[in-house]
């Protein structure tokens, strides 16, 4: 029985894997929007005027990004403790031959929930990203034809 309760195990532990891919990625732009901040924190006492307003509204946006990225990571983290509780809920039915099927669904569920919220919060950051790099219209030319 136990071969068969570590191939019930290999789904939600495929799924672990998965949520560290991609709290992989969110660490790395976490990083990068750190890197930003800082970037946009020297600009902020060299600025004056419409130049300044840029800046900060800026730094509001990297602000919000890194309240979203770190609210993400959080919530996978969650994910994967539900995910590692799940597969030890597998196992423990296993050994002591009490019905915890019920509870060890419950657990999944809730990590696929978890999965689900942390990938919305990383689209979130990324719209917000994307915002932020749109090119200035003058920038563009659109009135031109090339």
């Amino acid at each position: 029985m136990i071969a068969h309760t570590i191939q019930l195990a290999l789904a939600p532990v495929f799924v672990l894997v998965a949520i560290g891919n991609i709290m992989n990625i969110l660490s790395t732009r976490l990083g990068r929007i750190v890197d930003r901040a800082r970037t946009l924190q020297k600009l902020y006492g060299e600025t004056t005027g419409a130049a300044h307003d840029i800046v900060v509204l800026e730094m509001r946006q990297v602000d919000l990004r890194i309240q979203l990225n770190t609210r993400a990571i959080r919530v996978l983290v969650m994910s994967g403790l539900c995910i590692g509780l799940t597969v030890a809920i597998l196992f423990l039915e296993e050994m002591v031959s009490v019905p915890l099927e019920r509870v060890a669904a419950g657990g999944f569920l809730i990590a696929v929930a978890l999965l689900m919220w942390g990938l919305w919060l990383f689209l979130r950051e990324t719209q917000i990203a994307a915002e932020i790099l749109r090119i200035p219209e003058k920038y563009l030319e659109t009135h031109r034809e090339i």
